[in-house]
Order: C-alpha cells, then structure tokens, then sequence
C-alpha cells in the first residue's frame, strides 16, 4: 500500500481491502492503545503512529505490498529485547510480518509495555 493520505487511522484502515490483514491490524492498533493509553495515536508519514503527548512517535504499525510492519523507533527498547527479535524478520527498527497468522502479539504486547515504561530517545 503506498502512503496513505487518509486522514485518521480509521481512514487509513479503511484503505486496506485484504480482509486477513486489515484483522491483523485492527488487532494490533488494540493493542497500542490499550498498552499506550497515556499516548496520543496520530498520523504521520502516512501511517498510523503513537506519541507521548506532543512528542514524536515512538510506535507505528503499516500495511505494506509485501508484509504487515511494525515500527520501534527506540533503540532503548530494541536492545532490551534483543533475544526475543533475534529470530524476527526485522529492518533497522521495524519488524515484518510476511503473513498475518505470524504476527506475535505477545511478543508486540511486551515491546509497547516496555515503551509505555519510561521515555527513551528516539531514532
């Protein structure tokens, strides 16, 4: 999906038509706003994104041509977890999920518990 020029999150995830994904989605967008509460959900860059109130995103999820994303952009939080992502398909800061029923939700619970935990410096 190119970038998204919806408007909202809700908009955005109106954009995505495969129905397996747009699940997946909606699955983990609970997830960053119950582990988030404190945080405001926005977009940015064209995708869904969570921030401390009038900071800059920490957390973003996609849908991409190829794979569903999940965006960490604190190192901090990266490097605690180290293990868990070592068998992850991972980019610089973003996870990849090539198929929905491999999304581990546990394991993005605890990543958004961890970022929730203290501020941190942001890539």
């Amino acid at each position: 999906m190119p970038r998204s020029t919806a408007e909202d999150v809700d908009g955005y995830l109106a954009e995505v038509v495969d129905q397996d994904r747009l699940t997946a989605l909606i699955r983990i967008r609970e997830l960053c706003r119950t582990e988030l509460a404190e945080y405001e959900e926005v977009m940015a860059w064209g995708l869904p994104c969570y921030r401390r109130k009038g900071g800059e995103p920490e957390i973003s999820f996609a849908n991409q041509k190829q794979y569903l994303s999940f965006y960490l952009m604190r190192p901090d939080v990266r490097d605690d977890f180290e293990e868990r992502l070592a068998d992850q398909d991972m980019g610089k800061g973003c996870l990849r999920f090539r198929r929905t029923e491999k999304v581990d939700y546990g394991l993005l619970r605890d990543l958004l518990r961890a970022t929730a935990a203290a501020p941190g410096e942001i890539c």
